[in-house]
């Protein structure tokens, strides 16, 4: 299956094949989403088959919009399709971008709308194993320094995400406990 997602080729947007945009490293969207429960993050660990970055933890769920398709709705729709996760309507809480070496030749090169959520009780997880390995939820302050300490376990949009922009994304968690 061929997905097209909004990619930015001589100034214009325009539809773009998602593996062709981190082969030519170009500029596209992306969501990022974060579902806590109060200082803890739910981090998910990449299924061995993702294309790059297998076996890395990474936020709740991140993804690229398809064309056309609202941050939001694609927020909500990968949180259901990665683990399972209905009913939860996450928050804007960021727009950022950043430009990363991925693997294997790869490059994201992304702007991204970053969501959190918090968890509501009775939270019911179903993984998508062509998505996801596992979960985990870490103390935000744990997390903070497990990056720093083991970085080469995390995505580096994760890393990223904790270093540059952790006190907006984080807004109220202390990365020390």
């Amino acid at each position: 299956m061929t997905i097209m997602i909004p990619a930015w080729v001589e100034g214009t947007l325009t539809p773009v094949e998602k593996l062709e945009a981190h082969v030519k490293g170009l500029r596209h969207k992306a969501v990022s989403v974060f579902v806590l429960d109060g200082d803890k993050v739910l981090l998910q660990q990449r299924a061995m088959s993702k294309y790059h970055t297998p076996g890395l933890w990474a936020n709740t769920c991140c993804t690229h919009p398809e064309w056309d398709e609202d941050p939001l709705d694609c927020a909500v729709r990968r949180l259901e399709e990665e683990i399972g996760l209905t009913s939860i309507v996450p928050e804007h809480r960021h727009h950022l971008e950043y430009r990363a070496d991925v693997g294997g030749g790869l490059t994201e090169h992304e702007v991204v709308d970053v969501f959190v959520a918090e968890a509501p009780q009775r939270l019911k997880i179903t993984l998508n194993p062509d998505e996801v390995m596992a979960v985990s939820w870490m103390r935000f302050c744990e997390l903070s320094a497990e990056v720093e300490r083991t970085p080469e376990r995390f995505t580096p949009w994760l890393r990223i995400y904790l270093q540059e922009h952790g006190e907006t994304i984080f807004e109220g968690l202390s990365a020390v406990s």
